[in-house]
């Protein structure tokens, strides 16, 4: 079971800081008394909202007194965090106590989850192995104590995010991360959101049970959910070092972060300028919501910092080359071409990114052209245009009847939670 846990309606700042030296405190004491050296794995700055970022520099504080302290952002296929990105999100702690995990790099080959396993689970449908890798410096360095700090919400692949993820996708290397995407998207994405153990869970608990058990680690987890007042706020803090800790943050983000709706028929979301930088992440408001859509539906997707498409420029370019087609024609297409199959994390965004023909994906982006968005299968709205008609601060979240009568359905932060009509 986890060491402990704390659920309310709103964790204070004070009560944060109680929390997690407790959970310092409770790592010294489970796993080593005198640490010297202390590796801390937050998430990246996608889910900086979550206060991840401050988790961590709380742990550095506490940690670095006596200890040597390193932070590695769980970037996955994500782009480095900029110095001024650091700064914002973990304060205080150096910048050359943060190192950055490269996804095509760093891996080291550990071990392997066999096709038949992951046939099983998949019911047939993927039937790869999927080869365990992640950063080196998990295995290779002699840490006293790692602390996985992350934030439970529903997720695309995973059921919901966090835990083990932070290893196997957040430090993995390119063989993992590829081969777990696309039996991931293989599944379906709608088997996958909001489910406690999806098909890659069992792989990925399989695989730290087999390749990781001997790590000195600990996991914090998060959960978050809005108040009365419409406030996104900390609910639940869960600390320990098994799988339970995970399944007790994913069943409270499962009855906090899940909405059930009517078919919606229009939905405005916004993706957060300082966080969402390319449809690969901003495109979690059309994971999030697509089992809420109507069909014949509309969701307008409002992302002022959106810029580009793929995270890396190679993903960039096969997102501009093939688009968001479906996932026929994406099946299809990877078949056949070589760069689909080398990058197969980007075939399987290429299919998670689309309504499959069911609903009308329209961006309004701060950066990007019409010609573009529409060059990869998206509908188009000029920015200053829609902001005029749909301002986030003048929406409140869920239905809003605009004065000419037109009804709306409007998620301020589509990343927090999961829409569905089932």
């Amino acid at each position: 079971m986890a060491w402990f846990f704390e659920k309310s309606e709103g964790i204070t700042e004070q009560q944060l800081e109680t929390l997690v030296t407790k959970a310092a405190q409770e790592s010294m004491r489970r796993i080593c008394r005198s640490p010297r050296k202390v590796l801390l794995l937050p998430p990246d700055i996608t889910r900086a909202h979550s206060g991840a970022g401050r988790i961590t520099e709380m742990l550095y504080r506490y940690f670095s007194p006596s200890a040597d302290v390193y932070v590695i952002p769980t970037l996955g296929q994500h782009l480095p965090h900029t110095p001024e990105q650091n700064r914002w999100m973990f304060g205080s702690i150096p910048e050359e106590r943060i190192l950055k995990h490269n996804w095509r790099t760093d891996g080291k080959r550990i071990g392997n989850i066999a096709a038949d396993y992951v046939k099983a689970v998949t019911g047939g449908k993927a039937d790869w192995d999927i080869p365990v890798s992640i950063n080196r410096l998990l295995t290779d360095e002699h840490w006293d104590i790692i602390l996985n700090i992350g934030h439970v919400v529903p997720h695309e692949v995973l059921g919901f995010a966090n835990h083990n993820k932070n290893y196997f996708i957040g430090l993995g290397g390119k063989e993992t991360i590829c081969a777990s995407h696309m039996a991931a998207a293989c599944y379906g994405i709608e088997n996958n959101l909001g489910n406690l153990v999806t098909p890659l869970r069992h792989c990925y608990n399989k695989a730290e049970a087999e390749y990781l058990s001997g790590l000195p680690d600990a996991y914090i987890q998060v959960t978050m959910k809005y108040n009365a007042q419409g406030e996104l706020v900390l609910s639940g803090f869960y600390c320990g070092d098994d799988t339970d800790t995970y399944l007790l943050a994913a069943q409270q983000s499962m009855s906090e972060n899940i909405t059930l709706t009517p078919p919606l028929k229009k939905v405005v979301a916004v993706m957060q300028g300082d966080e969402f930088f390319s449809t690969w992440v901003a495109n979690k408001a059309i994971y999030r919501t697509r089992k809420a859509m109507a069909d014949g539906g509309e969701l307008l997707i409002i992302a002022p910092g959106l810029q580009r498409f793929g995270e890396q420029d190679e993903v960039d370019d096969i997102i501009r080359k093939y688009g968001y087609a479906g996932t026929p024609k994406v099946m299809e297409l990877w078949r056949k071409n070589e760069d689909l199959q080398d990058l197969t994390h980007a075939t399987a965004h290429l299919i998670h990114g689309s309504s499959e023909g069911r609903f009308k994906i329209t961006y309004a982006p701060g950066h990007l052209s019409k010609e573009e968005i529409e060059s990869v299968n998206f509908a188009y709205a000029d920015y200053h245009e829609t902001l005029e008609r749909y301002h986030p601060e003048k929406l409140q979240n869920g239905f809003n009847t605009l004065p000419d009568g037109e009804e709306i359905y409007f998620i301020g932060t589509p990343s927090a939670g999961l829409w569905t009509a089932k």
